[in-house]
């Protein structure tokens, strides 16, 4: 295995899944209540890892299929990244961001498995990280298998973290200043790799 390729989607794969959404809000706000944890950092880590799973051996398929695809995925994931990087920076600047749990009443097993799932395969954005960004980078390594790899452990390990780690970040991201520091850093990786993807 490539450890330079595992690398470069691990970076890739946690850069894009850091960014606060509405299911990184979901496992946090589990986390925080200690409610279902185990099922709900399993349910999301194997819901990307099959979602990276088809955007890198798909991406191959594809573009071989319809050669022009790998070009246009290529300046279109760059573009993305740049609009991405850029929208991060804006959040950095602006700052106000914070995460906090709310004050609900705990859900069944079911309910909460079935809120991430939503919150997972209904979301398109997360079809445009995986499938299309992910799909489009990996093009770009010949260690197919390495790439993959390396975006499923960032995610795994990304959730792990958001959900059992929640207590101990709490006190830290209800403080806009985290956030602020994240989403710089976040629009630094995604700017990088949108160059390196233009050259």
């Amino acid at each position: 295995m490539t450890l330079t390729t595992f690398f470069a989607a691990f970076g890739l794969g946690l850069s894009l899944i850091v960014a606060i959404g509405a299911q990184n809000a979901f496992v946090l706000r589990q986390g925080l209540r200690r409610e279902h944890v185990g099922p709900i950092v399993l349910t999301c880590a194997l819901s990307d890892a099959a979602l990276i799973a088809a955007g890198v051996a798909g991406f191959g398929t594809l573009t071989e299929a319809m050669p022009w695809f790998g070009e246009a995925m290529r300046w279109g994931g760059a573009a993305f990244l740049s609009v991405y990087a850029a929208l991060a920076l804006r959040n950095a600047i602006r700052g106000g961001e914070a995460l906090t749990p709310d004050a609900t009443p705990a859900i069944p097993l079911r309910r909460a498995l079935a809120t991430c799932l939503v919150l997972t395969w209904a979301n398109p954005h997360v079809y445009l990280d995986t499938l299309a960004l992910m799909g489009a980078v990996s093009a770009g390594h010949d260690d197919k298998l390495a790439f993959a790899l390396g975006g499923m452990t960032a995610s795994a390990m990304f959730f792990v973290a958001l959900g059992y780690g929640a207590r101990l970040l709490a006190p830290v991201f209800r403080r806009p200043l985290a956030w602020r520091l994240l989403d710089l850093g976040i629009a630094v990786v995604m700017g990088a790799i949108a160059v390196g993807l233009v050259w």
